[in-house]
């Protein structure tokens, strides 16, 4: 009877170092582990490090020395950023590239959620049959749409505006984010959505007060991924921008690689420009960013 009782508490856990000398040797063993990790980071992290450096040095030292030589000499001007911003209208394509990802971001997220929803606890006619339909939209390469969807955006003046772009981004990114938070939303007790249907609420109440306080790490995951991807692309803001006073970022620093090539300190400060709100965001969500992609797997 022990033993089984045993075996159904489960693998025992280790106990905590209480002296020093303990905590010593636990950090010793797992030195390898963290050497590893260290190692990795330094990797990922030096072309970062590199190119916020070079987007600070002079031109004369960029011409001469390395990168990494500027960590003692440490002799950095804001020139870089000021041609950028002010020459080069970095500062503008900046404002253009919010206006372009905010609403492409949070429109998608909006109606991805409600659709997901209703895939996911509303009963209607054909439900399956549909979900499998947006599944096998995922397929479907985004490039074959982009002449057709051109051709309706022309008489109707969607290509000189933000409302193309927008419109473009929250078609391609739909399949995805249902397919996302509906297999998120399915996971959901299911005791919850019938207790609040028997005190009366609605499929809105239900949506606003349950599932979506419940279900904020998927939500932020999926709001992550699109804000990314928008924020980064450049072959659907060649398509759909057809105004050059709205070109996002992503056009500025393909114009400034024609006509800076050689001029490496005026191009790494364009792109840490273009790198930068990216990383804070991610940083400022990364804790539901995790969870996210984790949601679902332990029920």
């Amino acid at each position: 009877m022990s033993e089984s009782a045993g075996a159904l508490a489960g693998p025992a856990v280790e106990p905590k170092p209480r002296t020093f000398a303990e905590r010593i040797v636990r950090m010793l063993g797992k030195t390898p582990i963290h050497i590893a990790l260290g190692l990795v980071a330094l990797v990922w992290l030096a072309p970062t490090i590199g190119l916020l450096i070079t987007s600070f040095r002079p031109r004369a030292d960029m011409q001469s020395t390395g990168w990494w030589e500027s960590i003692f000499t440490m002799r950095f001007t804001l020139d870089n950023y000021r041609q950028v911003i002010e020459a080069q209208g970095m500062g503008q394509a900046f404002i253009n590239s919010v206006m372009i990802t905010i609403p492409s971001t949070l429109i998608p997220l909006v109606l991805a959620a409600l659709a997901a929803y209703a895939f996911s606890w509303v009963r209607f006619p054909f439900r399956n049959s549909l979900f499998l339909l947006v599944i096998a939209l995922l397929m479907v390469p985004v490039q074959v749409a982009f002449i057709p969807v051109l051709r309706l955006y022309n008489p109707l003046g969607f290509a000189s505006n933000y409302m193309g772009i927008w419109l473009a981004h929250t078609a391609f990114a739909l399949p995805f984010g249902i397919f996302l938070l509906r297999n998120f939303f399915v996971t959901l007790p299911r005791e919850l959505i019938e207790a609040a249907r028997i005190d009366g609420a609605g499929d809105i109440g239900i949506f606003r007060k349950i599932v979506v306080p419940l279900s904020v790490p998927a939500i932020a995951a999926y709001g992550i991924f699109q804000f990314l991807w928008v924020w980064n692309d450049l072959l659907m803001a060649l398509v759909f921008v057809q105004n050059s006073r709205l070109n996002p970022m992503t056009r500025q620093i393909q114009g400034l690689l024609g006509q800076y090539a050689s001029e490496w300190h005026i191009l790494a400060a364009g792109a840490f420009l273009l790198m930068l709100l990216p990383l804070l965001v991610f940083i400022s969500l990364q804790r539901y960013f995790v969870q996210g992609l984790l949601a679902g797997s332990v029920k």
